[in-house]
């Protein structure tokens, strides 16, 4: 990881908020303490977000997965199912656990910050989206069979969100089942299901 010297003083303060806030709890966390831990005054953090709240907004925004995930449809699929599906499962995880601290925060936090829970939900709003027009495309290529594309998209996203909740904590609830082999056969099991 890089010195915090390479990083702006607007994302010190989110990687620093988000680290404190997954330690403490929102509540437990100031303003004062997250400037300070960043190496910058209160006055910076007030200047650049204007609330702790909005800061940690700002956070949920950059570093969620949606903007990242948009630019895999956009740049990178080759339209071949299985590499696809391969590819966007491999990246969800990937930016999930790299997240990892985030989304704890939404999961603990969401209750008790009004309008949290509307900045978390979007990002899966916005894939569901995404994968329900890649598998309707993929319809329209001949290589898709006639579905419900959205109902389809669902079960792909929860499959890998459950795989994500399962490896949350240390401690795996099915330590034996490795991540890389849960997704390779859960693709080959929507790629064997949904080909013509």
């Amino acid at each position: 990881m890089s010195s915090r010297t390479d990083y702006s003083s607007k994302e010190r303060l989110m990687m620093t908020a988000i680290d404190l806030i997954s330690k403490k709890g929102y509540k437990s966390v100031t303003t004062m303490e997250i400037a300070t831990t960043a190496g910058l005054s209160e006055k910076t953090l007030f200047r650049q977000f204007g609330t702790k709240q909005n800061l940690l907004e700002s956070a949920f925004d950059q570093y969620y997965y949606s903007e990242e995930m948009t630019r895999i449809f956009n740049e990178k699929l080759v339209w071949d199912l299985h590499t696809d599906l391969l590819l966007i499962s491999r990246t969800y995880h990937e930016i999930m656990n790299r997240n990892r601290k985030l989304f704890l925060i939404g999961f603990k936090e969401e209750e008790h910050l009004p309008g949290l829970r509307d900045r978390t939900i979007k990002h899966p709003r916005q894939l569901l989206e995404i994968i329900t027009e890649y598998f309707r495309i993929m319809y329209d290529k001949g290589k898709l069979v006639q579905t419900n594309f959205e109902h389809q998209a669902f079960s792909f996203m929860a499959l890998n969100y459950g795989v994500f909740i399962n490896n949350l904590d240390e401690d795996a609830r099915f330590p034996s089942l490795s991540l890389d082999s849960i997704i390779t056969e859960s693709v080959w099991t929507f790629t064997r299901a949904l080909t013509p």
